[in-house]
């Protein structure tokens, strides 16, 4: 139906006669003549339609949207477009064809509707050419990926998407079986164990641009299901996976983006990182980092302070925020209401006006509670310097680290502090359990099949607090990109590893049998990665959002608006699954009819 794309008409083509399909960005009649300019997944060209050519009567006729085909010549553009890649020309519509009109559209190209409508009517806000371009981008990104494991000898496997329930994570999307009723599939959440198991089969080296599946909270950077790319590999260690899909992902950002990354890209311990950032994901582009004051603040008379200080659990941290005593009372309220979020149980501060006066310099509710050589230590292990303010958080380690990690992103992005371009790193050596006060037991930091550091069971049991494991993530610009780890690849370390997680033997064989027992014929050390296909497009694509690289994503709600999915099912299908909706109390109670959930 037509010999090239508009946006790649250009000067090359004057004198030729052309065809071209696209839509109508804009139809406007100017002095009798039309100008329509056509628009597809490359750009856009204009059309002109003059009154003595048979193509005007149909020009006319051109709305915002109708799906057009135009035939004419190319020729030079009187006033020429710069803004346009064929702006030095234009084509003299011979014939216009309206292959389908458009009704009133709920939003225009120009206009920058609510997510909502963009999401209700995702095939037309794709059509917009930031749509198109971000879309490409992703596009780009994963053909560059398969070109780069291809040639370095990877297989790429697919794995299976109807899988068995193993709820150690997020919970499972389940499917209910029509032949063995009463039991259900699960979709998976990764193919974690399905990719250690081809380890086991020999296969050596594996890839898949994996779709995975998360019943969890969402948000910007979380979709119920995406895709990631998924690799293992046999007999490595964690240094050579990491030096290879380091080189990786350099070569991707070069190729897609046209961005040089570190080399090679810097490496925190978890622990450092926790210290320095309060994030096990810093972005480094920001230059603050927290400094522990407990030892300035001791045998200071702020009880806040002072009953953390001596607390081995506890930490009392300070925050410098250069040039940051410009924000006024409210902004700093403002700044204590967002901390609480993450467990702040308040917000103290210190504005630095003059250090030159001392006691007199400094503006601080707190400052009073500190005698002067407490306040010129604190100053000085910060660095503090004239229009800086302090910030500080005393309370259990973990929970200083969480708000003021987010206390210094939020500060930075504020007070524009954020530094342009790439800031990739490696976090390492992260703790093999984390206790959850809730259920009182340990759980994963990163998922059960991932090995410690140390290769003795008896000292795994002894130490299990305190106990590191081969886990590692990539982060970027503040992002995790990727993770992985070095698996354990015995069945006893592997069941050592289930009990200190309080899984029973009998759960652990119900849920992970195959898993133990192929761990027992030969297993071979592996390991490996996952990297978020949407997130790395969204960076690369300069978006906050996984959603605008997606082409149908859910909502926050796990909604899809275009197709009203999840949507409600007739109980005649539901019988041939064995399933049955019970209804909820609250609909009983007031009378509402039964229906599915949402």
């Amino acid at each position: 139906m037509r010999s090239h794309f508009c946006g790649v008409i250009n000067e090359s083509h004057i004198g030729q006669t052309v065809s071209l399909c696209g839509w109508a960005d804009v139809s406007r009649n100017l002095g009798g003549v039309c100008f329509i300019d056509l628009r597809d997944h490359e750009g856009i060209v204009q059309v002109v339609a003059e009154p003595d050519n048979p193509a005007y009567a149909d020009a006319e006729k051109v709305g915002y949207e109708f799906c057009l085909r135009v035939t004419g010549t190319v020729r030079a553009r009187h006033n020429a477009n710069a803004k346009l890649a064929s702006g030095a020309v234009e084509v003299l519509a011979e014939r216009i064809e309206i292959l389908n009109a458009s009704a009133n559209l709920p939003f225009y190209s120009h206009e920058n509707p609510g997510e909502d409508i963009r999401l209700r009517y995702r095939y037309l806000d794709l059509r917009r050419p930031e749509m198109q371009k971000t879309m490409r981008k992703r596009t780009a990104l994963v053909q560059a990926l398969r070109r780069y494991l291809d040639a370095a000898g990877f297989q790429d496997i697919e794995t299976p998407i109807l899988t068995k329930a193993t709820p150690e994570g997020a919970r499972d999307y389940l499917v209910p079986s029509r032949v063995h009723p009463g039991e259900f599939f699960a979709l998976p959440q990764s193919p974690q164990l399905f990719k250690q198991l081809l380890m086991m089969a020999g296969m050596d080296r594996y890839y898949q641009i994996a779709r995975c599946f998360r019943d969890e909270d969402l948000r910007a950077d979380r979709q119920p299901e995406f895709t990631q790319l998924d690799m293992e590999f046999a007999f490595i260690t964690e240094q050579d996976i990491q030096d290879f899909v380091e080189g990786m992902i350099r070569s991707i950002f070069k190729e897609v983006q046209g961005v040089n990354l570190a080399e090679p890209f810097p490496r925190l311990t978890y622990a450092e990182a926790m210290r320095r950032f309060g994030s096990d994901k810093p972005d480094l582009r920001i230059e603050m980092e927290l400094t522990d004051i407990a030892e300035w603040v001791k045998d200071s008379e702020f009880k806040v302070f002072t009953d953390w200080a001596g607390n081995a659990d506890g930490r009392v941290a300070a925050l410098r925020v250069p040039g940051g005593s410009v924000l006024s009372r409210k902004q700093i309220d403002d700044l204590g209401a967002y901390c609480a979020r993450y467990g702040a149980k308040g917000l103290a501060w210190m504005k630095v006006e003059d250090l030159a006066k001392g006691r007199e310099g400094v503006n601080s509710p707190i400052a009073k509670f500190l005698d002067d050589a407490t306040l010129t230590s604190i100053l000085q292990a910060t660095k503090a310097n004239n229009g800086d303010i302090l910030f500080f958080g005393a309370g259990l380690y973990k929970t200083v680290c969480d708000f003021m990690g987010a206390l210094r992103l939020k500060a930075a992005k504020d007070l524009h502090l954020v530094k342009e371009g790439w800031a990739p790193l490696w976090v390492t050596d992260f703790p093999m359990f984390e206790w959850d006060e809730e259920s009182q037991r340990y759980m994963a930091l990163h998922h059960p099949f991932t090995a410690p550091k140390v290769d003795d069971v008896d000292d795994l049991v002894t130490n299990a607090k305190t106990a590191v494991s081969r886990g590692y993530d990539m982060v970027l610009n503040g992002n995790e990109i990727g993770g992985g780890s070095v698996r354990i690849h015995r069945s006893a370390m592997q069941s050592t590893v289930f009990d200190l997680l309080g899984i029973s033997k009998d759960e652990a064989q119900a849920k992970f049998g195959f898993l133990l027992e192929a761990l027992q014929y030969g297993a071979p050390p592996h390991g490996g990665i996952a990297f978020g296909i949407d997130r790395i497009a969204a960076l690369m694509a300069g978006t906050e959002s996984i959603r605008a690289v997606i082409a149908f994503p859910k909502t926050t709600t796990a909604q899809c608006l275009m197709t009203g999915a999840p949507s409600p099912v007739p109980d005649k299908q539901l019988a041939e699954v064995h399933v049955a909706v019970r209804r909820s109390r609250s609909r009983e109670r007031h009378g509402d009819p039964p229906r599915h959930p949402r």
